[in-house]
């Protein structure tokens, strides 16, 4: 992920799986959300929230391992965006 055009805000993260990762991110949202609002105990938000934030960063992008072709695949913050939401929707259920 980039937060800002200067490509000295890029950090990446690894994760063991796509369920891992996707907690991280919202994880990142919500620590985003406590430090913009830290008299506020219990904060929530709905998942247009989480959009805005994906999508106000200067880049967010996944290298996904697939074993069948033993190389990482790439995906874009739509993916990203439809991937939170299934995990979400998990975890609500």
């Amino acid at each position: 992920m980039q937060t800002s055009p200067s490509r000295a805000t890029r950090t990446f993260m690894d994760y063991g799986s796509i369920s891992q990762a996707m907690d991280g991110i919202c994880g990142l949202y919500e620590r985003k959300l406590k430090e913009l609002n830290p008299a506020i105990r219990d904060i929530t938000y709905d998942v247009a929230d989480l959009y805005n934030f994906i999508d106000g960063l200067a880049d967010m992008s996944a290298l996904v391992y697939d074993h069948s072709i033993q190389a990482y695949l790439p995906y874009d913050r739509q993916w990203i965006k439809q991937r939170t939401f299934q995990h979400l929707k998990k975890l609500a259920h």
